[in-house]
């Protein structure tokens, strides 16, 4: 299982869209504007003639029309270099000087560097020796709101996952900013439907947002969801300003 397992969550890692500006709907409708609020499964945008209300499950793409360019486009637009993030493991304690924050993981964590890195909002990943637990940070710029971001990422969530299910959502405070706790699981169907259930931090700090997604098969995830709270919430944007860098 674990050989089959790898390459599909490796696939859920790939970057979420942000901000968008133009959206287009599976009928071939075109919608300018910016989203303001998501009230269940809609998304209300403000347009120039007032505001709409758009079923989630008929949007079909954001894009950024100021840029010409699409969602899945945009790491392109704001290329950096995803390959070389500048991190290290020491014991416990992960740096990322690249994105200038720290967390405290188990102490039989990796660097995995074969996810994480393929998109511009991507800021490393992580997983436990056995790649059987993942984790993934990333940051994206957004001047929505907490709630509002978090339910454009459930767009493109749900359309990686079958049978997806929200389990809850709690506010909180990591590193000082706002937070939402939320978990949620569905099935890998190119996997023969294997089960798998995530835990994420979304964390607001102005207009940034940092997101730190846990996730692992569901059968471990109720043994492993204390362990995903404690490495979420150690999130801080402060980085200790002497460490030595040991990659695994």
């Amino acid at each position: 299982m674990r050989r089959l397992l790898f390459p599909l969550l490796v696939a859920l890692s790939a970057g979420l869209p942000a901000a968008a500006e133009e959206i287009a709907l599976k009928d071939g409708t075109k919608i300018v504007g910016h989203m303001t609020a998501l009230p269940g499964d809609k998304i209300e945008v403000e347009t120039a003639y007032g505001k709409m209300l758009l079923k989630r499950s008929d949007i079909l793409t954001i894009s950024f029309p100021e840029n010409n360019t699409s969602a899945a486009t945009t790491a392109t637009a704001e290329k950096k270099d995803v390959q070389n993030i500048d991190d290290s493991l020491q014991g416990m304690q992960y740096v990322n000087r690249t994105g200038k924050f720290s967390l405290t993981l188990p102490a039989d964590w990796k660097i995995n560097t074969s996810i994480g890195r393929s998109s511009s909002a991507s800021l490393g990943g992580l997983s436990s020796r056995d790649n059987m637990r993942f984790l993934i940070i990333s940051r994206e710029e957004y001047t929505g709101s907490l709630e509002s971001y978090k339910g454009i990422c459930e767009l493109q969530v749900r359309r990686s996952l079958g049978s997806y299910e929200e389990l809850f959502e709690n506010a909180a405070t990591i590193d000082g900013k706002p937070a939402l706790l939320v978990s949620y699981r569905g099935t890998l169907t190119q996997a023969q439907n294997l089960p798998v259930q995530f835990l994420v931090a979304f964390i607001r700090s102005g207009n940034t947002y940092t997101r730190v997604v846990t996730w692992c098969v569901e059968p471990l995830f109720h043994e492993t969801q204390p362990m995903f709270e404690r490495i979420v919430t150690s999130y801080r944007s402060a980085v200790p300003a002497s460490t030595a860098e040991v990659r695994k």
